[in-house]
């Protein structure tokens, strides 16, 4: 199930990832202001991606420690879109999936194509 899903702006990509708090209900915090995130990236590779909220009755949630890694190592930049699922998975203890997209031009069109780690 989809939780949502986000084009970068450059705070997305040089700072932190901010996200809607309608979002937050499918987040277990509790009591804390920040949670860690344990995803699955579409190699499979399990991730830590802490997320934060605000204090009081607007909790606006970001993605901080572990999202500029991700940033990095898939290169994206401003105009990608990250899509977060929900997605247990038992053998890696993944609660999430996480997806990087790029608009693709093809014959007039701009549809989303996935997104590869960047090579090292």
């Amino acid at each position: 199930m989809q939780i949502f899903s986000k084009e970068l702006t450059d705070t997305d990509v040089r700072f932190k990832f901010s996200f809607p708090t309608h979002c937050l209900e499918h987040l277990d915090f509790a009591g804390n202001n920040f949670v860690d995130l344990r995803v699955k990236d579409s190699y499979g590779e399990l991730r830590v991606i802490r997320c934060r909220k605000r204090d009081g009755k607007y909790g606006k949630p970001v993605l901080s420690s572990g999202w500029l890694d991700f940033v990095a190592d898939y290169g994206l930049r401003v105009g990608d879109k990250v899509v977060l699922l929900s997605e247990d998975d038992h053998n890696l203890g993944s609660q999430f999936r996480i997806e990087a997209k790029r608009r693709i031009m093809l014959f007039g069109g701009e549809p989303w194509g996935d997104v590869t780690r960047v090579a090292y």
